[in-house]
């Protein structure tokens, strides 16, 4: 692990396309601001573990899925199609009511 001292609005630069800006500091805790493409995840570890945890259940149910599927001589599961989402309803726009004063 490369490990680097910054200060307050000093940067480090990844792979010539990600800027990391140390943002503020403030007691234990660091704000950094990152400044990458937008093809570039960026995540907290915990939200990036969040994630691999609920993709690999994901995989695990899709594989007993699969597994449970050829077990019953069957080659495809059937299901319904997705249905589509219901569109939000359509309203009025608020008309502004104006009221004069008599003069």
């Amino acid at each position: 692990m490369l490990v680097l001292s910054r200060k307050k609005n000093e940067s480090i630069v990844i792979n010539d396309n990600i800027i990391v800006v140390v943002v503020d500091v403030r007691g234990d805790k660091v704000r950094l601001g990152v400044n990458a493409p937008s093809d570039v995840t960026v995540h907290r570890k915990e939200v990036y573990d969040a994630i691999q945890r609920q993709t690999s259940v994901h995989a695990f149910s899709v594989n007993t899925t699969d597994d449970l599927s050829a077990a019953a001589g069957s080659a495809e599961m059937e299901s319904e199609p997705p249905k589509p989402e219901a569109a939000a309803p359509k309203t009025k726009p608020i008309a502004k009511k104006v009221i004069k004063k008599k003069t």
